[in-house]
C-alpha cells in the first residue's frame, strides 16, 4: 500500500513539473515571437528611414542644381546687358 501512494505520488510530482516545464517553453517561445517580431518591424522602420533621407538628399541635389543653373543664367543676362551697353 505504501508502494502504491509513494508511486503515485511520484507520478503526481512528475505530471506537475512536466506541466511547468512546458508552461515555460510556450512562455520562451512566444518571448522570442515577440522579440522577432520587434526586430522585423524596427529593421522596417530604419529601411523607410534610410529611404527618406535618401530622397532629401536626392531633393537638396536637385535644387542646389536648380538654383546653380538659375544663378549661371543670370550671371549670362548681365554679361548680355553690359556688353549691350558697351555697344
Amino acid at each position: 500500500m505504501k508502494q502504491i501512494i509513494i508511486a503515485l505520488f511520484a507520478a503526481a510530482v512528475f505530471v506537475g513539473c512536466d506541466q511547468q516545464k512546458s508552461e515555460i517553453d510556450r512562455s520562451a517561445e512566444a518571448q522570442q515571437k515577440a522579440l522577432d517580431q520587434e526586430k522585423d518591424a524596427m529593421g522596417a522602420a530604419a529601411k523607410e528611414s534610410q529611404r527618406q533621407i535618401e530622397a532629401g538628399k536626392d531633393a537638396a541635389a536637385a535644387q542646389i542644381e536648380a538654383d546653380k543653373k538659375k544663378l549661371e543664367a543670370q550671371a549670362e543676362a548681365d554679361k548680355a546687358k553690359v556688353d549691350a551697353a558697351k555697344k
